[in-house]
């Protein structure tokens, strides 16, 4: 299983956000690059990057950010979310060095946009599926839909997606621990790997996260623990490593 640092980008800068909200963010570093080299130092083999400006503007706004540091880490794979609302982002994204692009708000308004995008990008492609109660959050988490978190990763089984992260938001940024129920039962309802995502507070999170890859969960992301110093990611990683973890 991996642990992946979350590196949230704002105005050049790697943030963390309260559920979402652009309002309630804490700056951590002034250098994005600089942070993405302590989680690599600390055994991070994948980064997730978020444009925050991207996921509300609909386009990309720290691209110049993301592919610095997708240059600098060659031989760490990097995946980005926000923003990414056609088939140029992407083949921009991974010219620039970026191994997954994830298509959020996209994939609930035009599934076929991401059966299209597998076509185009082979093993590029990840689904980023924000949920509340079980329902897909889009638009930067500011509107709730009708559709089911399981219903829509079902439309992908087929097409060729590489995995799906899937964010509590009522749990991201809260440190209120992980919704595994939640995270487990869509795990078991789709072939698609899952990509665990919000909430993850402490090493019990680690330890019941890791408990449940057999059920499909291939990686949990970490965020705001890690930065507050509650999750070490390099004894997160070493846990899971562990036989029998």
């Amino acid at each position: 299983m991996l642990f992946i640092p979350a590196i949230d980008l704002k105005d050049g800068k790697c943030v963390r956000l309260r559920q979402g909200r652009m309002e309630e963010t804490t700056v951590f570093s002034d250098s994005p690059v600089d942070m993405a080299q302590q989680w690599v130092d600390e055994g991070a083999r994948r980064l997730h990057l978020v444009d925050l400006n991207g996921a509300f503007a609909g386009e990309p706004v720290n691209g110049d950010v993301i592919e610095a540091i997708a240059k600098q880490f060659p031989d760490i794979p990097v995946q980005i979310g926000g923003g990414i609302r056609d088939a140029e982002t992407v083949a921009a994204y991974i010219k620039a060095g970026v191994q997954y692009c994830i298509i959020g708000t996209k994939a609930v308004e035009e599934p076929d946009f991401v059966i299209e995008l597998c076509k185009q990008f082979p093993g590029h492609i990840i689904v980023g599926i924000d949920a509340k109660n079980g329902m897909v959050a889009t638009e930067g988490w500011a509107e709730v839909s009708s559709v089911s978190a399981i219903d829509l990763a079902k439309q992908f089984e087929e097409a060729g997606v590489s995995a799906i992260v899937y964010t509590d938001i009522a749990r991201d940024g809260m440190m209120q621990g992980l919704n595994l129920e939640a995270t487990v039962e869509l795990a078991e309802s789709i072939n698609i790997p899952v990509i665990a995502s919000g909430g993850m507070t402490n090493m019990d999170d680690v330890h019941s996260v890791s408990a449940k890859q057999d059920t499909g969960i291939m990686g949990a992301i970490l965020g705001r623990s890690i930065y507050e110093g509650t999750i070490s990611l390099s004894g997160a990683q070493q846990y899971a490593d562990e036989p029998g973890a």
